[in-house]
């Protein structure tokens, strides 16, 4: 799945390709541009040396080592930027370094969780290390075809209720690994979801039509689009996600005033999540 200008497998030059469109630290393994919603994040064999690498779990989930060579990793910089991505409204991408061939573009990821862990620092001395349980975005949100009619405890908790879920589950990126950082996540990723399409009730929140049709589970087919980020999917704050139909979902990404029509969706949102009164 491309995002922006990027393709998964594909090598790029990490200067030319990626800081002069983007900026951001130039070396180092966590990139956080000041003026674009990203993180990039470049995986290596670096951390071989110190006896600890990035690597693939037998749960399908990317380990990924935050920074700092010395002493204790602590949430600063790119590691809290990691923690935080949701909170910041930010897409994380991961690219793979091949020494002079450049770095190849893994994909977009979701955190779905994150560990801390006993490894080596730079001069061998035992440390604790921050572990990210990074999940392929596409594992944390489900298919259209496999998606659920609402629960009957969403009908029962309200719409106060399902609001409540989702910002709860916008916030920072929890302590869980492994399979629990996968259910959590696509856990977090339905609140949102069942959120934003309960808040809209079966109307576009951008052209105020009704859903173009009732889905095989009985309900009004919408689409989350995520209005601060380039990309689609996973859990994020829902006061910053519309609930739109195809139609006004592909204007907005591909359309000659989409941008128009996006900040025209988050006034829109804005007026909806106001409080009474405001």
């Amino acid at each position: 799945m491309p995002w922006g200008p990027f393709h998964e497998q594909q090598i790029y030059n990490r200067r030319q390709h990626i800081h002069a469109v983007y900026g951001g630290q130039q070396q180092g393994g966590i990139c956080t541009p000041s003026k674009h919603a990203v993180i990039i994040v470049f995986t290596g064999s670096s951390g071989e040396q110190h006896g600890y690498a990035d690597g693939w779990s037998s749960e399908g989930v990317f380990r990924y080592f935050g920074e700092g060579q010395v002493g204790d990793m602590v949430f600063e910089r790119g590691n809290r930027a990691i923690r935080d991505y949701l909170v910041d409204g930010k897409d994380l991408l991961v690219f793979q370094t091949r020494g002079r061939e450049g770095v190849r573009f893994i994909g977009r990821f979701e955190c779905a969780g994150y560990s801390i862990e006993a490894a080596p620092d730079r001069t061998g001395n035992q440390r604790s290390a921050i572990v990210f349980e990074l999940v392929p975005a596409s594992s944390g949100e489900p298919a259209h075809d496999e998606e659920q009619p609402a629960e009957k405890a969403d009908f029962d908790i309200g719409l106060v209720g399902l609001r409540a879920r989702a910002l709860e589950a916008a916030q920072a990126t929890p302590q869980v690994v492994g399979t629990a950082a996968r259910r959590s996540l696509y856990r977090r990723s339905a609140a949102v979801r069942r959120y934003v399409l309960a808040r809209a009730g079966g109307i576009c929140e951008s052209c105020d039509e009704p859903a173009p049709f009732v889905t095989l589970q009985g309900e009004p087919y919408l689409e989350p689009h995520h209005t601060r980020r380039l990309s689609d999917g996973g859990p994020d704050d829902p006061r910053f996600v519309g609930a739109v139909c195809p139609s006004c979902h592909r204007e907005i990404h591909h359309g000659r005033h989409g941008q128009a029509k996006n900040e025209a969706l988050i006034g829109a949102i804005r007026q909806k999540e106001a409080p009474p009164g405001a």
